[in-house]
Protein backbone atom coordinates (compact mmCIF):
# COMPACT_ATOMS: atom_id res chain seq x y z
CA UNK A 1 0.00 0.00 0.00
CA UNK A 2 1.09 3.59 -0.60
CA UNK A 3 0.84 6.16 1.90
CA UNK A 4 1.29 9.81 1.42
CA UNK A 5 2.14 11.73 4.28
CA UNK A 6 0.83 15.24 4.09
CA UNK A 7 -0.87 18.44 5.01
CA UNK A 8 -3.92 19.47 2.62
CA UNK A 9 -3.62 22.19 0.02
CA UNK A 10 0.05 22.53 0.78
CA UNK A 11 2.97 20.38 -1.17
CA UNK A 12 1.74 17.19 -0.91
CA UNK A 13 -1.23 18.00 -3.16
CA UNK A 14 1.35 17.31 -6.05
CA UNK A 15 1.81 13.99 -4.78
CA UNK A 16 -1.56 13.24 -4.29
CA UNK A 17 -2.67 14.41 -7.74
CA UNK A 18 -0.14 12.38 -9.37
CA UNK A 19 -1.21 9.43 -7.34
CA UNK A 20 -4.66 10.33 -8.94
CA UNK A 21 -3.88 10.60 -12.21
CA UNK A 22 -2.45 7.54 -12.29
CA UNK A 23 -5.54 5.50 -10.45
CA UNK A 24 -3.56 4.31 -7.96
CA UNK A 25 -4.60 2.83 -4.70
CA UNK A 26 -3.18 4.79 -1.61
CA UNK A 27 -3.58 5.91 1.50
CA UNK A 28 -3.44 9.94 3.38
CA UNK A 29 -1.89 10.38 6.26
CA UNK A 30 -2.75 13.41 7.40
CA UNK A 31 -0.51 15.93 9.65
CA UNK A 32 -1.49 18.30 12.18
CA UNK A 33 1.12 20.93 11.47
CA UNK A 34 -0.18 23.33 14.14
CA UNK A 35 -0.06 20.78 16.86
CA UNK A 36 3.41 19.87 15.79
CA UNK A 37 2.86 16.20 14.94
CA UNK A 38 5.49 16.70 11.69
CA UNK A 39 8.16 17.27 14.84
CA UNK A 40 6.93 13.82 16.76
CA UNK A 41 9.00 10.81 16.92
CA UNK A 42 6.43 8.62 14.80
CA UNK A 43 7.11 11.02 12.02
CA UNK A 44 11.18 11.95 12.25
CA UNK A 45 11.13 7.98 12.21
CA UNK A 46 9.92 8.76 8.41
CA UNK A 47 11.71 11.61 7.53
CA UNK A 48 13.99 13.34 10.06
CA UNK A 49 13.80 16.67 8.81
CA UNK A 50 9.93 16.93 9.74
CA UNK A 51 8.86 18.51 6.55
CA UNK A 52 6.00 17.02 4.66
CA UNK A 53 5.60 15.29 2.20
CA UNK A 54 6.80 11.88 2.19
CA UNK A 55 5.63 8.90 1.07
CA UNK A 56 6.25 5.05 1.56
CA UNK A 57 5.91 2.85 -1.05
CA UNK A 58 6.70 -1.08 0.66
CA UNK A 59 10.17 -0.68 1.78
CA UNK A 60 10.91 2.94 -0.29
CA UNK A 61 10.51 6.16 1.77
CA UNK A 62 10.90 9.26 -0.20
CA UNK A 63 10.88 12.88 0.09
CA UNK A 64 10.80 15.93 -1.36
CA UNK A 65 7.58 16.62 -3.47
CA UNK A 66 9.80 16.91 -7.05
CA UNK A 67 11.31 13.56 -6.60
CA UNK A 68 8.15 11.75 -5.53
CA UNK A 69 6.19 12.44 -8.67
CA UNK A 70 8.66 11.41 -10.68
CA UNK A 71 9.26 7.92 -8.83
CA UNK A 72 5.24 7.72 -9.31
CA UNK A 73 5.69 8.47 -12.90
CA UNK A 74 8.74 6.48 -13.92
CA UNK A 75 7.38 3.23 -12.08
CA UNK A 76 3.54 3.35 -12.40
CA UNK A 77 3.20 5.61 -15.38
CA UNK A 78 6.05 6.27 -17.96
CA UNK A 79 3.41 6.11 -20.74
CA UNK A 80 0.94 8.64 -18.93
CA UNK A 81 2.72 11.49 -16.77
CA UNK A 82 6.10 11.73 -19.00
CA UNK A 83 6.84 12.19 -22.13
CA UNK A 84 7.87 10.30 -25.11
CA UNK A 85 11.24 10.56 -26.26
CA UNK A 86 13.98 11.26 -24.69
CA UNK A 87 14.41 14.44 -26.08
CA UNK A 88 11.53 16.24 -24.37
CA UNK A 89 11.95 13.78 -21.16
CA UNK A 90 15.43 15.97 -21.12
CA UNK A 91 13.23 18.66 -21.65
CA UNK A 92 10.33 17.84 -19.30
CA UNK A 93 13.21 17.32 -16.59
CA UNK A 94 14.21 21.60 -17.43
CA UNK A 95 10.63 22.27 -16.87
CA UNK A 96 10.71 20.21 -12.92
CA UNK A 97 13.66 22.41 -12.18
CA UNK A 98 12.68 25.86 -13.45
CA UNK A 99 9.21 25.45 -11.51
CA UNK A 100 11.11 23.86 -8.03
CA UNK A 101 14.14 25.94 -7.81
CA UNK A 102 12.95 29.06 -9.91
CA UNK A 103 9.10 29.68 -9.87
CA UNK A 104 8.56 28.39 -6.55
CA UNK A 105 11.69 29.76 -4.54
CA UNK A 106 10.12 33.85 -4.66
CA UNK A 107 6.82 32.38 -3.65
CA UNK A 108 8.03 30.64 -0.41
CA UNK A 109 9.58 33.43 0.79
CA UNK A 110 6.80 34.81 0.77
CA UNK A 111 5.33 32.94 2.51
CA UNK A 112 8.47 32.41 5.07
CA UNK A 113 7.97 35.69 5.90
CA UNK A 114 4.42 36.07 5.87
CA UNK A 115 3.83 33.12 8.28
CA UNK A 116 5.90 30.29 8.54
CA UNK A 117 9.12 31.90 10.13
CA UNK A 118 9.67 33.04 13.47
CA UNK A 119 8.20 36.25 13.61
CA UNK A 120 11.49 37.47 14.68
CA UNK A 121 12.86 36.03 11.71
CA UNK A 122 10.26 37.89 9.52
CA UNK A 123 11.98 40.77 6.86
CA UNK A 124 8.96 42.60 5.23
CA UNK A 125 11.05 43.86 2.83
CA UNK A 126 11.55 40.85 1.70
CA UNK A 127 8.10 40.57 0.18
CA UNK A 128 8.96 43.31 -2.35
CA UNK A 129 11.83 41.43 -3.41
CA UNK A 130 10.07 37.82 -4.19
CA UNK A 131 7.49 40.11 -5.88
CA UNK A 132 10.24 41.40 -8.25
CA UNK A 133 11.45 37.69 -8.44
CA UNK A 134 8.51 36.22 -8.98
CA UNK A 135 7.02 38.68 -11.51
CA UNK A 136 10.70 38.55 -13.56
CA UNK A 137 10.40 34.79 -13.79
CA UNK A 138 6.63 34.39 -14.89
CA UNK A 139 7.92 37.06 -17.71
CA UNK A 140 10.20 34.94 -18.83
CA UNK A 141 8.21 31.99 -19.02
CA UNK A 142 5.35 33.42 -20.52
CA UNK A 143 6.51 33.13 -24.07
CA UNK A 144 8.19 29.46 -23.19
CA UNK A 145 4.44 28.33 -22.45
CA UNK A 146 2.55 26.46 -25.50
CA UNK A 147 -1.05 27.50 -26.15
CA UNK A 148 -2.09 23.75 -25.42
CA UNK A 149 -3.87 22.45 -21.71
CA UNK A 150 0.00 20.53 -21.24
CA UNK A 151 3.66 21.57 -21.87
CA UNK A 152 4.01 18.44 -24.14
CA UNK A 153 1.76 15.85 -26.17
CA UNK A 154 0.69 14.70 -22.84
CA UNK A 155 -0.14 15.92 -19.23
CA UNK A 156 3.10 15.25 -16.96
CA UNK A 157 4.34 15.59 -13.60
CA UNK A 158 5.85 19.02 -14.77
CA UNK A 159 2.38 20.28 -15.62
CA UNK A 160 1.09 19.13 -12.20
CA UNK A 161 4.33 21.06 -10.66
CA UNK A 162 3.38 24.06 -12.82
CA UNK A 163 -0.12 24.41 -11.77
CA UNK A 164 0.03 23.29 -8.31
CA UNK A 165 2.45 26.23 -8.39
CA UNK A 166 0.69 28.77 -10.04
CA UNK A 167 -2.06 28.17 -7.90
CA UNK A 168 0.03 28.67 -4.84
CA UNK A 169 0.96 32.31 -6.57
CA UNK A 170 -2.62 32.79 -7.08
CA UNK A 171 -3.69 32.45 -3.73
CA UNK A 172 -1.13 34.59 -2.62
CA UNK A 173 -2.40 37.36 -4.88
CA UNK A 174 0.19 37.46 -7.51
CA UNK A 175 -0.38 38.71 -10.96
CA UNK A 176 0.06 36.37 -13.44
CA UNK A 177 0.78 37.07 -17.26
CA UNK A 178 -2.16 35.84 -19.60
CA UNK A 179 -0.64 32.57 -21.16
CA UNK A 180 -0.21 31.06 -18.09
CA UNK A 181 -3.20 32.37 -16.45
CA UNK A 182 -5.33 30.60 -18.92
CA UNK A 183 -3.13 27.08 -18.41
CA UNK A 184 -3.64 27.76 -14.55
CA UNK A 185 -7.27 28.05 -14.93
CA UNK A 186 -7.99 25.06 -17.43
CA UNK A 187 -5.74 22.57 -15.55
CA UNK A 188 -7.35 23.58 -12.23
CA UNK A 189 -10.53 21.79 -13.79
CA UNK A 190 -8.86 18.58 -14.09
CA UNK A 191 -10.94 15.81 -11.92
CA UNK A 192 -7.84 14.16 -10.58
CA UNK A 193 -7.24 17.12 -8.57
CA UNK A 194 -10.45 17.38 -7.11
CA UNK A 195 -10.41 13.73 -5.97
CA UNK A 196 -6.85 14.25 -4.55
CA UNK A 197 -8.05 17.23 -2.58
CA UNK A 198 -10.79 15.48 -1.85
CA UNK A 199 -8.85 13.22 -0.27
CA UNK A 200 -6.89 14.92 1.70
CA UNK A 201 -9.69 17.01 3.27
CA UNK A 202 -11.36 13.82 4.67
CA UNK A 203 -8.10 12.14 5.52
Amino acid sequence: MIKLYGTPRTRSLRVSWTLEELALDWQYEKLDLKAGEHRQAAFLAINPCGKIPALSDGELVLTESAAICMYLAERYGADILLPESMADKGRHHRWVQLVTSELEQPLWTMGKHRFALPEEQRIPQMLETATWEFEKICAELEPQLPDSDSLFERFTVADILLTHTLNWAVSFEQQLPPKLAAYRKRNSQRPSLASALEKEMAG
